[in-house]
């Protein structure tokens, strides 16, 4: 069978392959790849810069951000032939630490979890894939390919459990939520917000075009420039763009008792200046909190799979904004201005 696969440490080592099916060891449920989304991670491992490959072998398998049907299931189990499901990425660590011991693995403490397609264990972006049971979540039929939305919006699933659990340190009744970057992570960050019924404002840099237009559909509100800017002292911000500048000027106007969350990672090498004292001050006095959140364990997944399920059809097509079949896979990589969500289809 076909599979994208790349040597981690490598850049330009992408590959379309032929692997061998995948093996029983793997789970029972055999499962056809529709679609898997690509991100930020894939261009990383694309380029060198991470990832690493199954103990004893060269080549990983890409893809994290699945959508696929079941082909073949034990009777009575959590899913059967025809079900669309998403495989969740993250596994457990062998020890396991105390966090994974509860199946907390989001929060896995000595770093020996595996995720499929990053770190030492074959991703979804091959033709069929095997899996355990517990590690697949089933999707909303309605849903048809934007399923593939479901492993992103289990990170920001994540995100806003993380900020009630902190926000519920004392009164919490927030009102209003600032989302940075309109990204897929930001979107579907403000499409939760949108559903529990906040004022949701989301912050990017670009003036008019397709992202603009998506927020405004989701019934949030728009803005480019800074967080200063928009003149919002909201009760939560989600952080999605990684900019160091970005994070700071969040940090410093969110609003009293605040919680912001911090999703996106910055690449470093890019000093800025900042008042130390003063931002110390702001946060101390002001009660504010700030957090930062990455992966998702199935919790996070089946919540995920409700907020799309109660998701418009029609906005959340407008966030998978290019198709690529996977004999074309290279140009999913290029980035284009108008570029929310891309992804390639396998079947």
């Amino acid at each position: 069978m076909k599979a994208l696969t790349v040597v981690p440490g490598t850049s330009g080592s992408a590959e379309l392959s032929e692997v061998p099916e995948p093996p029983v060891s793997d789970g029972p449920i055999l499962v056809e790849t529709l679609s898997v989304g690509i991100c930020g991670t894939d261009l990383e491992i694309l380029a060198g810069e991470y990832g690493w490959a199954p103990p004893g072998r060269e080549r990983l398998v890409l893809g994290h951000e699945s959508l696929g049907r079941v082909l073949e299931a034990p009777d009575g189990g959590p899913v059967a032939a025809g079900d669309l499901v998403v495989g969740i990425v993250r596994r457990p660590d062998p020890v396991p630490c105390a966090n994974c011991a509860v199946l907390e693995w989001d929060f896995c403490r000595n770093g020996r979890y595996t995720e499929r397609g990053i770190k030492e264990r074959d991703g979804y972006l091959s033709e069929r894939y095997r899996i355990t049971p517990d590690f697949v979540v089933k999707v909303d039929p309605s849903l048809g390919r934007l399923g593939v939305l479901l492993e992103p919006t289990s990170v920001v699933a994540k995100a806003w459990e993380d900020v009630d659990r902190i926000g519920g340190r004392a009164h919490w009744a927030p009102r209003s939520v600032l989302v940075t970057g309109a990204g897929p992570i930001g979107v579907l960050a403000a499409l939760i917000g949108v559903e529990r019924g906040l004022d949701v404002h989301v912050l990017d840099r670009v003036e008019a075009g397709v992202k603009p237009d998506l927020v405004r559909a989701l019934g949030a509100t728009y803005h480019h420039g800074t967080v200063a800017e928009t003149g919002l002292t909201p009760d939560v911000v989600i952080e999605c763009t990684g900019v160091a500048s970005v994070v700071l000027d969040a940090m410093t106007h969110v609003g009293p008792g605040g919680v912001v969350c911090l999703t996106g990672v910055s690449s470093g090498g890019h000093p800025i200046e900042v008042d130390e004292g003063a931002l110390n001050r702001s946060m101390v006095l002001e009660n504010v909190a700030v957090v930062g959140s990455v992966n998702a364990n199935r919790r996070h997944y089946e919540q995920a799979a409700a907020t799309l399920a109660a998701a418009d059809r029609d906005v959340l097509a407008r966030v998978v904004t290019r198709r690529v079949p996977l004999e074309q896979w290279a140009s999913a990589l290029e980035r284009h201005d108008d570029d929310v969500k891309v992804a390639i289809d396998v079947a």
